[in-house]
């Protein structure tokens, strides 16, 4: 497989047994921290084919595996920052965690390529105070060695999407 198709380690690290994989994806306006287990796959941006009366977060669908697979625009969606794929744009396939979801997968447009990263309990810590708005589908704002993240709340994702096809129709 090319190297744009998966996301793998170049040089293997020592970890403690607390540390996770992780993946740090640009989307509009901010940068997602996923666990790494969460990614399916990497591909390059390519126009989705539209799905009528869908909310703009929503860019349309696209094929992958045998599967039409909804293509979402984190930024937007979050209200974050306008986002549109283009040159230099990737799309990351994610596995979907809820059970009671009907598509196994959904992608998010992002922009350059992501980031693999190792997240221990040193490195990572809430940023913000409690009681700040978040925006939409997040769940946290954390700051991973003193960088800024999002931690996407990928289950309220999830449900945002589904209700938004069923809705579309």
């Amino acid at each position: 497989m090319s190297n744009e198709n998966q996301i793998s380690d170049a040089a293997p690290e020592a970890t403690s047994q607390a540390d996770i994989r992780g993946v740090l994806i640009q989307v509009g306006g901010a940068r997602l921290l996923l666990p790494n287990a969460t990614i399916a796959e990497v591909l390059s941006y390519a126009p989705p084919a539209p799905i009528e009366d869908a909310p703009r977060w929503l860019l349309g669908q696209i094929r992958w595996r045998g599967w039409h697979l909804p293509l979402v625009a984190f930024g937007e969606l979050s209200g974050l920052a306008r986002e549109q794929g283009g040159l230099g744009s990737k799309v990351v396939v994610l596995k979907a965690l809820s059970a009671a979801s009907r598509l196994p997968y959904f992608a998010l447009l992002t922009q350059g390529f992501p980031r693999l990263v190792t997240v221990s309990r040193d490195s990572l810590s809430v940023a913000g105070r409690e009681g700040d708005v978040l925006p939409h589908a997040v769940q946290a704002r954390v700051l991973l060695n003193d960088d800024p993240a999002l931690l996407p709340d990928l289950e309220a994702l999830e449900a945002m999407i589904g209700e938004a096809l069923v809705q579309a129709a």
